[in-house]
C-alpha cells in the first residue's frame, strides 16, 4: 500500500476513534465523574482541559489561549504534514517506517485535539492514571497517540544517531 495513502488511514482511524470516545464520555459522564477501571491505578473521568498539555494557559485569556493553541497546532500540523508527504525513502527501510509511523500519530492525535479547540474550545480528557501516590495529568486517545509517536521519533532519531 502507499505511504501517503496508509498514513492518511491510519490519521482518519485516529481521529475517529478519538471523536468517538470524547462524544461517548461527554455524553455518559458529568463533569469529574469517576469510574475505577483498576483501583488506584486507573480511572476513567471526564475533564474539560481549555489549556495545553497539563494545562498549561488555562488561566490565559480565552482570546489570547485560542490564537496561540489554535495557532501553534495549525503551525505543527503544516510541518508534520510536510514531512509526511515528502516521497519515502525506500532504501532507508526500518528507519523510514519509524519515522512515518511517528509522524502519522502525532498528525492524527494533534488534528484530533485541534478540532476540539476549534469547535468546543476545550478538549475532553478521560483516562486519569496513577503511578503509586503520583497522579499523572488526565489524557485522551488524541493525546496518547501524540505520546506514542513522540516517542517512535525519538527512538528513530537515536538509532539514526547511532548508525552514524
Amino acid at each position: 500500500m502507499n505511504p501517503r495513502l496508509r498514513s492518511a488511514l491510519i490519521v482518519i482511524a485516529l481521529v475517529v476513534l478519538d471523536r468517538v470516545t470524547k462524544i461517548g464520555i461527554q455524553h455518559s459522564f458529568s463533569s469529574f465523574d469517576i469510574f475505577p477501571v483498576i483501583p488506584g491505578i486507573l480511572n476513567i473521568v471526564h475533564a474539560e482541559n481549555p489549556g495545553a498539555a497539563f494545562s498549561m494557559l488555562a488561566d490565559a485569556s480565552p482570546v489570547i489561549r485560542k490564537l496561540v493553541l489554535i495557532g501553534l497546532s495549525t503551525f505543527v500540523l503544516a510541518i508534520v504534514g510536510v514531512l509526511l508527504w515528502r516521497s519515502p525513502n525506500s532504501s532507508s527501510g526500518v528507519r523510514e517506517t519509524l519515522m512515518r509511523a511517528g509522524l502519522t500519530l502525532v498528525f492524527g492525535g494533534a488534528l484530533g485535539n485541534l478540532i476540539d479547540r476549534v469547535f468546543r474550545g476545550t478538549v475532553t480528557d478521560f483516562i486519569q492514571v496513577f503511578i503509586g501516590s503520583y497522579e499523572f495529568p488526565s489524557f485522551n486517545v488524541a493525546d496518547s497517540a501524540i505520546t506514542i509517536g513522540a516517542g517512535l521519533l525519538v527512538i528513530d532519531l537515536l538509532r539514526n544517531r547511532k548508525a552514524a
